[in-house]
C-alpha cells in the first residue's frame, strides 16, 4: 500500500518515511504542499500523512483542494498546532484523523492501521489472490493453499509488487526502485537474494511454482501455462 508523506521538517519526515518503509508500506516524502498536492493527486496512494505548516500551500488547502476535486483517500494531519479550533477545522474539511507532535511511532503506526481498515471497500481490493496464493493487506498475512507464510517486510512489500502487478515481467530496476527506495546497481546481488528466499518461502513444497524467473528481463508471478 502506498503512503505519501507531506512533511517539512526533514528529520520527521525522513524518521516517518524509513518507519513505514520498514513496517512494508510504500512511502514517498515530499517537504512542500504544492508538490505534495500534486503527487496525492497523480500518484494513486491509499493515505496521506499531512502536516499544517507547509511551504506553499499549507495542509488545509492541500486538504480542501483533494476533496474539491472529488478524491476521497485518506488523511491523517500531523502537526504541532494542539488547539481544538485547528482540529476541528481539519475535521470538518474532511481529515480522518489528526495526531499532535511529538508523538510516539507505535502510536501513529497503529492510526494508519486502523485508517486504512476502514477505508471504503470501494477504492481498492484488500486481498489479493493469485491461484492459491492470498495477501492481506491489512492484516499483513500471506496464506498458501490455507496455510499462513511468515514473511519479513521487504519480503511482504516484494511479493506485494509481483501480485499486484502478476502475470507482468518486471525488470530489477523496477523492483529495486519500488521495493528498496533504491538505483538499481547491476553490482549487488540484493535481488536475487531476496527472490530467492521468497520463492522458497512461496513455492516450496508446491507443485504449481507461481515465482519465476524470465533470463535477462526479470521476474514475474504468474500461474505457468501448461505445455
Amino acid at each position: 500500500m502506498k503512503i505519501l508523506i507531506v512533511e517539512d521538517e526533514p528529520k520527521t519526515g525522513e524518521y516517518l518515511r524509513q518507519g513505514l518503509s520498514e513496517a512494508g508500506y510504500v512511502a514517498d516524502l515530499v517537504p512542500h504542499g504544492t508538490d505534495g498536492l500534486h503527487m496525492a493527486l497523480h500518484g494513486a496512494y491509499d493515505l496521506v500523512i499531512l502536516d499544517v505548516m507547509l511551504p506553499g500551500l499549507n495542509g488545509w488547502q492541500v486538504l480542501q483542494s483533494l476533496r474539491e476535486r472529488g478524491l476521497q483517500m485518506p488523511v491523517l494531519f500531523l502537526t504541532a498546532r494542539d488547539q481544538v479550533e485547528d482540529r476541528v477545522k481539519g475535521l470538518e474539511l474532511g481529515a480522518d484523523d489528526y495526531l499532535v507532535k511529538p508523538f510516539s511511532f507505535a502510536e501513529l503506526l497503529a492510526r494508519v492501521r486502523i485508517i486504512l481498515r476502514r477505508a471504503p471497500a470501494g477504492n481498492e481490493a484488500m486481498v489479493l489472490r493469485v491461484a492459491d496464493l492470498e495477501l492481506d493487506l491489512l492484516r499483513r498475512r500471506v496464506s498458501r493453499n490455507g496455510r499462513r507464510v511468515d514473511l519479513t517486510a521487504k519480503e511482504f512489500g516484494l511479493l506485494e509488487l509481483l501480485m499486484r502487478r502478476h502475470g507482468e515481467v518486471l525488470p530489477r530496476s523496477l523492483i529495486a526502485s519500488q521495493v528498496w527506495d533504491m538505483n538499481f546497481d547491476s553490482d549487488t546481488n540484493v535481488i536475487e537474494v531476496a527472490m530467492r528466499r521468497l520463492r522458497m518461502k512461496i513455492d516450496e513444497g508446491h507443485p504449481i511454482k507461481l515465482i519465476q524467473t524470465v533470463r535477462g528481463m526479470g521476474y514475474v508471478l504468474d500461474v505457468p501455462q501448461e505445455e
